[in-house]
């Protein structure tokens, strides 16, 4: 058996604290970088074991305390946990502590019908597996990853309580919830006595949807978001201004989120004008596209995703510069009308 032993070489930046912004998520105790790496992409398998390893101590040098996982990560599903847990082991296991490390379970997993869904069978079996392929005894945050409808919402809180009773996970979350199931999920655990501790929707410029009543039950049940896709998975950057670039996300042969139909003349006539808007603020459209959706007040964290060190680091000099005069809002909002 091959053992991976922590790395002497690997000393976690002494100055980590000393830039990164943080933030209290909902009414708990726990507070949130404002960015949170994720690896849904660009961590599996079929990635570079070096070039994971180079971003996920970048991300933790640099403050990010936070890395997001869910059991079907990859390609292939599962290997994106296994990666985080190799760079773990090697490099991260001194400063557990230091860290939040979350998962989740409920889109398709494995064949048959427990690999998938919201029942208590498959999001216990679902974390048990997460946590030996991280190799950690206990997650930070546990989601239900995706609103059932087969399954009562009721089964579904009662295993994510039951996971943190049993020692799981510290706190849980769901991702994808509609308001109405939100709120639902927010009085069921409060009865159980395992708060929501955070929401995970998908928000950017040109998905606003959770503006449409998702963040006022936020806001009024004190519960905490960290946002996904920010950047629109690469549309709000510079990237595709002439068209897909070879290498990039678009053009992935698995890639089944974005391409030509969301590439379309008019949506790259808008980052055209944002990127105006991004220029006069000296920040990149991505930057730009960061500060904006963290400038929502029900926002705890954004979730970053990156293909190599030098996008985390640019995404997080975007910190420097969350502020937006009602004028640049207004403008924002004519560009996404």
């Amino acid at each position: 058996m091959i053992t991976h032993e922590p790395n002497p070489l690997y000393a976690a930046n002494p100055a980590r604290y000393t830039s990164m912004k943080y933030q209290r998520c909902g009414k708990s105790g726990l507070r949130l970088p404002r960015l949170s790496l994720g690896l849904w992409q660009n961590f599996g398998a079929v990635d570079s074991l070096t070039n994971a390893t180079a971003m996920i101590t970048r991300a933790f040098d640099l403050g990010i305390t936070h890395f997001d996982l869910a059991n079907n990560y990859g390609p292939h599903f599962g290997s994106a946990e296994s990666t985080f847990g190799t760079v773990f082991k090697q490099h991260l296991a001194p400063y557990r502590d230091e860290l939040i490390v979350s998962s989740k379970a409920g889109y398709d997993m494995w064949p048959g019908p427990y690999g998938i869904g919201g029942s208590r069978k498959y999001l216990v079996a679902s974390c048990d597996q997460s946590l030996k392929r991280t190799g950690l005894e206990y997650f930070d945050i546990f989601y239900s990853h995706c609103m059932d409808p087969e399954t009562p919402i009721e089964e579904t809180m009662q295993a994510l309580d039951y996971i943190v009773r049993s020692g799981r996970a510290l706190y849980v979350g769901i991702s994808n919830y509609t308001p109405e199931k939100t709120k639902q999920a927010v009085d069921i655990l409060k009865a159980l006595g395992t708060p929501l501790l955070i929401h995970q929707p998908r928000y950017n410029m040109f998905d606003r949807s959770i503006e449409n009543g998702l963040t006022d039950v936020l806001k009024e049940e004190g519960v905490g978001s960290i946002v996904f896709s920010p950047l629109a998975q690469g549309l709000l950057t510079n990237k595709y201004l002439n068209g897909i670039p070879a290498g990039s996300r678009a053009a992935r042969v698995e890639q089944i989120y974005l391409g030509d139909k969301d590439i379309t003349p008019e949506k790259i006539a808008k980052v055209y004008a944002l990127n105006e808007i991004a220029k006069t603020r000296g920040q990149s459209l991505a930057q730009l596209a960061l500060a904006w959706v963290l400038n929502n007040d029900a926002v705890t964290s954004s979730i970053i995703g990156a293909s190599r060190v030098e996008q985390i680091e640019d995404s997080v000099v975007a910190l420097d510069n969350l502020e937006f005069s009602q004028e640049e809002l207004t403008k924002i909002d004519e560009i996404l009308a």
